[in-house]
This record gives C-alpha cells, sequence and structure tokens, in this order.
C-alpha cells in the first residue's frame, strides 16, 4: 500500500504476542500500513480482530513484540517509557466507548482536567463549543445525556490540540441517533482541526465516512478501502 500523501503513521512487521508456548495469543499478525496525516480511519473486525491493540500501540500505550511503528519518521517502538509519554501529551488524544468523567466536575471543568498536561490548551468553552455544547457547559455529568456525555469526551481530548485522535468504541453504549451525533460531531472536528482520526467500530455502516477502511480479522490487515465518496453520518442506513 503506497500513498502519495505525507504520513502520520506508518508500521513494518508489527505484532503482539500475549503469553508464552501454546497458550500464546497472536493479537497481531505481522502488520503492515500506511495513514496519511489528516484522514479519517475507520478500524472494523469482530472482537478479537486485534483492533484495539493496534490502536494501543499507536496510541503509545502498549508496546509490540515485533516490528516498527512509525510516527511522522520516530519508531514508537524504539522510544522509552519517558519518549511515550512525552508523545502520548504532545500528539495523542484518546476517546473511549465510556466517557471517564469526573461526576463531581462539571463539563467545563472536565474538559480543564487536560490543561495541567497540555502545552497549549484550548479554552474548555472553545472545545465544547466545537462539539455543540457551549451552552452545557456548568452542567454536571449526571445533567447530561449519554451523547452529550460523550461529546464532552470529545472535547476534552481535543482540547489539548492532538496532531491524532484515536477513538475506542465512541458510539458503543449508544443508540443509534445519539451514535450519529456523535460521529457527526468527530467528522467535524477531524474537517476543521485536521487531526489524524482513528475510529475502532463493529458498526459495519460507519465505514462510509471514512477517508479509508482498514479491515482486521485474527490479528493480520485483510483489505484497505479507500472512500472515493464520504458519507455524512446522518446518511449511513444501520
Amino acid at each position: 500500500m503506497t500513498n502519495d500523501k505525507p504520513l502520520a503513521f506508518r508500521t513494518r512487521g508489527l505484532s503482539k504476542v500475549y503469553g508464552e508456548g501454546a497458550t500464546a495469543v497472536h493479537a497481531l499478525r505481522g502488520v503492515d500500513l500506511e495513514i496519511p496525516k489528516g484522514e479519517l480511519i475507520v478500524l472494523l473486525g469482530p472482537s478479537g480482530s486485534g483492533k484495539s491493540t493496534l490502536l494501543n500501540i499507536l496510541g503509545g500505550i502498549d508496546r509490540a513484540s515485533s516490528g516498527a511503528a512509525f510516527f511522522e519518521g520516530d519508531d514508537l517502538c524504539a522510544m522509552s517509557d519517558r519518549r511515550l509519554t512525552q508523545y502520548r501529551r504532545r500528539h495523542v488524544g484518546f476517546v473511549f466507548q465510556f466517557y471517564n468523567l469526573m461526576p463531581s466536575l462539571t463539563a467545563a471543568e472536565n474538559v480543564e482536567l487536560v490543561a495541567e498536561i497540555a502545552e497549549t490548551p484550548m479554552k474548555a468553552i472553545d472545545a465544547l463549543d466545537m462539539v455543540g455544547l457551549k451552552d452545557r457547559a456548568h452542567h454536571f455529568p449526571s445533567e447530561l445525556s449519554g451523547g452529550e456525555q460523550q461529546r464532552v469526551a470529545i472535547a476534552r481530548a481535543i482540547a489539548k490540540r492532538p496532531s491524532v485522535l484515536f477513538c475506542d468504541e465512541p458510539t458503543g453504549a449508544l443508540d443509534i441517533k445519539t451514535g450519529v451525533g456523535v460521529l457527526k460531531a468527530l467528522q467535524t472536528l477531524n474537517r476543521s482541526i485536521g487531526a489524524t482520526t482513528l475510529i475502532i467500530t463493529h458498526a459495519a455502516a460507519t465505514a462510509a465516512i471514512a477517508d479509508r477502511v482498514l479491515h482486521l480479522a485474527d490479528g493480520a490487515l485483510r483489505k484497505v478501502e479507500v472512500n472515493a465518496v464520504k458519507k455524512s453520518p446522518e446518511d449511513l442506513v444501520w
């Protein structure tokens, strides 16, 4: 797979094995891929296909057993723990299936938490405005819907101005209508802030919003699809 765009990520022979001997689990099996900067990428595959393992290695929160994973030319696999921490702090935003908001803090205060580790953070109110929640800034998580809580989590992730945004099943705990709103926010942010965005999902319909779709199965990259035309989340057929 080759691209003429600058690359955010490139992996070669990326493998991850948990355990040893007969009980060893091969989560990734020699994955070679290229992810251009600024694209919205959807990772599809059944449970156990290696999606989350791949995301965690690219996000600097897990290490490969072998192979290489380059972020803008720097091999994440060769970095010390300290350099990986700096990489996550400077470049990476995470959004997970469960929102992980502090219940005793308002939406704005939850977003402001990122200011403690970010070099040039966005104002919390500006980040919330980008996900359509400026008017909910002073509400507590218990006063927000599931979709609103997830959008606060997205605002928290983007407030550090990340180069890359990793989303692991961001709509997994939501109904279809609410999930569409979250996907719309992610697609809009990808276009407006230019962060390379990777979304893990089991929902095959989501593939239509991506620039590029990575199909994983049994720890291997089986297929890469490039969408010549992308759909808006509200036009998806579930």
